[in-house]
């Protein structure tokens, strides 16, 4: 076992991970660990933009942004967090443009924006231009981009190094515990500060945007070590997957002018959203595009999708604005969208939920905000809850970029004020160890790919975007059967390097313990919020619910439920605006 020292250890090399590197590198010797190349990271996938009230297009201002993240949020978002990423949205922006991100721009050289969906103007008057893009590849060249600021300042990458489990001495964390994709060496990792940016967990489910790492390891690790996760019951659909796929076809395309037609052409979104129509939320898309086929008006011979139709679109606006997703429609289903509309379905694109942080990124334990000493995280896989239960498009890249930087700028100081280096944990390796020798002496039992199927199959018909009472009572029953199969699971490959088989393995068990606090937070969550569809109780209760999930899961599968109350910040606040942020019916 080899011992590496590095001031800070961050985990995931997305833009949250590479943001926060940027931030801590002028001043400490950071690391970034990765099983994937920097570059293959899934925030490079992100495609319509990134908002900011910059009114480089029409008026706009901050406060809107925030009224609109609130109001997309079903008012579970914490609203101190979200005033914070809103106002700050515009510096980070230009911060971003000066790395070098290479916008797209208007006529007069400013940094392009156009509309997307539950963005508006005047607290819900009308669509407002907010998105920043760069064509649709705007994560794809804001990962590039924040590469080569960390490769400028320095940051030593670990690629292909997966993370199995992080150090603890005396309750404060010191390190991490690796596996050497390449070699099979576990290695640990000691340093000062330790930060998730380990992404989201779409693969929990069979139809999905993310990309196949998408395991969600980062949660499964801090739930054995007695950390909860937050509002994990809060998954969302986006309404644009191409059909049985699931890969992404940008809000950008809606927001270019493109619409969604039923088996009869009509542009039904009017009735259900008469004032934004194909720019509501996506949650409130999903569920109308799933009653429009359940009543008997989706498209094909199956009436099992809707089309989104760019026709009216010139060809120039689809090469020069939306040229990837062009390319997606022609490659996998034989679809020019110049010239017929696409076939679509809402596909799992987003985790609301995840690890519990402040504002600064730290890491909380419990309903009293309680902070982990050494451990940070952001991006997808944390929820500072600027989300609540439902996240509006564009926000997610804002979320990275802003909680990325202040957990860095945060790990600076807390690095500056630990004197001496931190102990290393005793026997930091055994219990990796330990599951890596029981996984590979098996020789008896069913294969990782069957039982992750049916786990995925089974999160897909019973969590997905409508639930009932009976649906959620399955899948706790399911989940305790597939938990005792992954105990016997057997894995083909036996050696050391690139044994991925052993990996999906290990990584299935982190998939059922969070799938399990999927299950149990929307179980208990008696109303409908957001994303969180339960059609036993289809109103949404401020009364009762107004509050977040703390879910733990033990590694028996023994689960405890606690909730911590909602900020409601804004709306406490004496000032002229307090209205428009309290808790009211959400209409678009």
């Amino acid at each position: 076992m080899s011992v590496i020292n590095h001031d800070v250890i961050i985990v995931g090399a997305g833009l949250a991970g590479l943001r926060a590197a940027v931030e801590a590198a002028e001043y400490c010797d950071v690391a970034v660990i990765s099983k994937l190349h920097p570059l293959r990271s899934h925030s490079g996938a992100a495609q319509g933009g990134i908002c900011a009230a910059l009114g480089n297009e029409e008026e706009d201002y901050p406060l809107w942004h925030a009224f609109d993240t609130v109001k997309g949020a079903d008012y579970l978002g914490d609203q101190d967090a979200i005033e914070v990423m809103c106002n700050d949205a515009p510096r980070a922006i230009i911060e971003m443009e000066h790395f070098g991100v290479p916008f797209s721009r208007t006529k007069e050289g400013k940094i392009a924006q156009r509309p997307f969906g539950g963005h508006t103007r005047n607290f819900g008057e009308a669509p407002v231009r907010r998105a920043c893009y760069a064509a649709d590849r705007t994560g794809h060249v804001c990962l590039h981009t924040l590469y080569e600021q960390c490769i400028k300042r320095k940051v030593r990458f670990y690629s292909e190094y997966q993370v199995l489990d992080i150090c603890e001495t005396e309750g404060v964390v010191c390190g991490v515990v690796t596996y050497n994709i390449r070699t099979g060496e576990i290695d640990v990792f000691n340093s000062k500060a330790v930060m998730f940016a380990t992404g989201g967990f779409g693969r929990a489910y069979k139809t999905t945007s993310n990309a196949h790492a998408n395991t969600g390891d980062g949660l499964g690790i801090v739930m054995r070590h007695g950390i909860p996760l937050e509002d994990m019951e809060f998954v969302q659909f986006h309404p644009t997957g191409l059909y049985r796929l699931g890969i992404l076809v940008t809000e950008g395309a809606r927001g270019e002018g493109g619409v969604l037609r039923n088996a009869s052409g009509e542009r039904f979104m009017e009735r259900y959203a008469p004032t934004v129509k194909d720019l509501a939320p996506r949650d409130m898309i999903s569920r109308c595009m799933y009653q429009e086929v359940r009543e008997g008006r989706g498209v094909g011979t199956a009436k099992d999708y809707i089309s989104l139709d760019l026709t009216h679109l010139s060809l120039k606006q689809i090469e020069t604005k939306l040229p990837e997703i062009s390319t997606f429609a022609k490659i996998y289903l034989g679809v020019d969208p110049s010239k017929n509309p696409i076939p679509v379905q809402p596909t799992c694109h987003y985790a609301m939920g995840g690890i519990p942080t402040n504002v600064d990124g730290r890491v909380v334990t419990d309903e009293k905000n309680t902070v982990k000493i050494g451990f940070w995280a952001a991006g997808e896989c944390a929820c500072v809850s600027v989300h609540g239960a439902n996240r509006l498009g564009t926000n997610s890249l804002l979320d990275l970029i802003v909680f990325g930087r202040r957990a860095g700028k945060d790990i600076v100081q807390f690095v500056r004020e630990t004197k001496g280096k931190m102990p290393v944990q005793k026997d930091a390796d055994k219990k990796v160890r330990e599951k890596i020798n029981n996984i590979l002496s098996r020789t008896k039992g069913e294969s990782v790919g069957k039982i992750r199927a049916d786990l995925q199959q089974m999160m897909m018909d019973k969590v997905s975007v409508f639930r009932t009472e009976e649906l959620l009572a399955s899948a706790c029953r399911d989940i305790k059967s597939l938990r005792e199969r992954a105990k016997n699971a057997v894995v083909q490959d036996k050696g050391k390097e690139f044994n991925t088989d052993l990996l999906d393995a290990i990584e299935l068990e982190f998939m059922i313990d969070y799938s399990q606090t999927i299950i149990e937070g929307a179980y208990h969550r008696k109303e409908s919020r957001g994303a969180h569809a339960h059609e036993d109780y289809p109103k949404r209760d401020d009364a009762n619910f107004m509050k977040h999930t703390l879910c733990l899961v033990d590694e028996g599968g023994h689960s405890e439920i606690k909730y911590k109350p909602v900020n409601m910040a804004l709306a406490e606040r004496n000032w002229e605006y307090r209205e428009k942020f309290v808790a009211k019916e959400r209409k678009y």
